[in-house]
């Protein structure tokens, strides 16, 4: 995204799509994949500005998303819905007087339901941990997998939703640049000072995120291949009810759904590769899908178009 530094003033972008892996790219240097996993036609917008040391942006997507996610260098990001919703991050559940945070060195995967509105901030390392220094604030920067949820005064979170619409929909207040990124720099020293209250995690979350995790890598591994819950129960050495549990607690869905919208996922980045000249028939059974008029249902229920729709508006 870029702006314009006339002045003195970042310029607000705007970037609207039909297309969920378009929205993954369009968040400025971040790496990421999204799987829809509700069904239906796709819309995602990103309203951003870029700062000399910051980014802040508001995220809204019209589906449901398996969102897997790793921000730009050297950065911290902090991730507020904008309203108390079904979302998880690494499979715990954010609540309402909670927001995310994570540094650049932790990937982390992000569960959001149908037409979820999400606040960000990223903000560089180095310029957070000086200022905290200078201003004799000392931060609860621990970027484990545990705290990937910060517990804040519901108020301080329901001011900092307030700042940040106020930023990105009024023009940044009529401020120049460095006045707008002090007072967000201020915001996440604010929320990271404010998180005092210990977090209690079940012992049996550990468990089942990695049971899901191991799973996601066999499946990563033979992407290809026939998958059945005996072989995921045989690699993971767990019941098929202790799946099932890991995954519906951990992701939301049942183990089966999670391969099936996984590769449909797939066949659809196939698809849209430029001068894909394989039959769709060749492309689905690559990925599992055997009976083509079963495949073509499941596609054109979740994406609301028939893949050869998708191919057709990605030839060049």
């Amino acid at each position: 995204m870029q702006h314009d530094t006339e002045h003195d003033a970042p310029q607000k972008c705007i970037v609207q799509t039909t297309d969920v892996d378009e929205q993954a790219h369009n968040l400025t240097s971040w790496q990421q994949i999204y799987d829809q996993t509700s069904n239906g036609q796709f819309y995602g917008c990103i309203e951003g500005i870029n700062y000399p040391d910051s980014h802040l942006f508001k995220e809204f997507t019209l589906r449901a998303l398996r969102q897997q996610c790793n921000i730009a260098p050297d950065s911290i990001w902090l991730g507020i819905p904008a309203l108390s919703s079904d979302s998880k991050i690494n499979g715990l559940q954010v609540e309402s007087h909670q927001f995310m945070c994570r540094g650049s060195d932790c990937d982390f995967e992000l569960i959001t339901p149908e037409e979820f509105t999400i606040y960000g901030v990223v903000i560089n390392r180095d310029m957070l941990f000086s200022m905290a220094e200078i201003q004799g604030i000392k931060l609860k920067h621990s970027m484990t997998q545990d705290n990937a949820r910060q517990v804040v005064i519901p108020a301080v979170l329901n001011q900092a939703r307030l700042t940040i619409e106020q930023l990105i929909s009024h023009n940044g207040l009529g401020l120049c640049t460095q006045l707008q990124q002090d007072i967000l720099s201020t915001l996440v020293l604010t929320l990271l000072v404010d998180n005092q209250a210990n977090q209690h995690i079940a012992p049996s979350y550990h468990h089942r995120f990695d049971v899901v995790e191991k799973v996601k890598d066999y499946i990563h591994q033979h992407p290809h291949q026939a998958i059945t819950i005996t072989q995921l129960c045989e690699h993971t050495h767990v019941s098929r009810r202790t799946l099932q549990y890991s995954f519906e607690s951990i992701l939301g869905i049942n183990p089966l759904r999670f391969l099936r919208l996984t590769r449909l996922n797939n066949v659809r980045r196939e698809l849209k590769k430029p001068l894909q000249d394989k039959p769709i028939a060749v492309i689905a059974a690559n990925w599992g899908f055997w009976h083509h008029g079963q495949f073509t249902k499941d596609y054109t229920q979740l994406f609301a178009e028939n893949p050869s729709q998708t191919r057709n508006r990605f030839q060049y």
